[in-house]
């Protein structure tokens, strides 16, 4: 009876770490998105509906919706380079969260930095992001492990 289950708890690790490895490649192929210019490579890791809202310092900004942002990255002029470091995954069930430092880079300069926090869920299509709350900072960055 032990082989069974130790092979159940493999399976389970397993798929984890399968889910893991996916929720953080759908916010990577956002990244790739927006350093490409690409509206429809963007769009394509968004639920239909889908929220980013910003917060800093002074105000928490509206929520806009993914579909606008994802045409307005497309229509710019500047490459826009995003990077995360130590994420932290959260799953269960159909839902996730990846959480990150991050920094951004707009025409090569210093944009800003802070926290992502990303909603995910599991769709009959994969993992989409349904929402992105994030904080926008220009001092106390954590420091990332490169330079870009």
């Amino acid at each position: 009876m032990r082989i069974p289950i130790l092979l159940l708890a493999f399976a389970v690790c397993a798929s984890a770490a399968d889910d893991r490895a996916q929720v953080i490649a759908v916010v990577n192929k956002l990244f790739e998105g927006m350093a490409a210019g690409d509206a429809a490579g963007i769009a394509a890791v968004f639920t239909p509906g889908a929220k980013i809202i910003a917060a800093d310092a002074a105000k928490i900004a509206p929520a806009r919706p993914a579909a606008e942002f994802a045409e307005r990255i497309g229509a710019g002029k500047n490459r826009i380079v995003e990077r995360m470091w130590k994420p932290t995954v959260l799953i269960r069930g159909r839902i996730a969260m990846l959480w990150a430092d991050y920094d951004v880079y707009v025409g090569g300069k210093f944009g800003h930095c802070g926290i992502d926090a990303f909603m995910l869920l599991n769709t009959d299509s994969g993992w989409k992001i349904s929402q992105i709350e994030y904080t926008s900072e220009t001092e106390h960055c954590t420091a990332p492990p490169t330079v870009p």
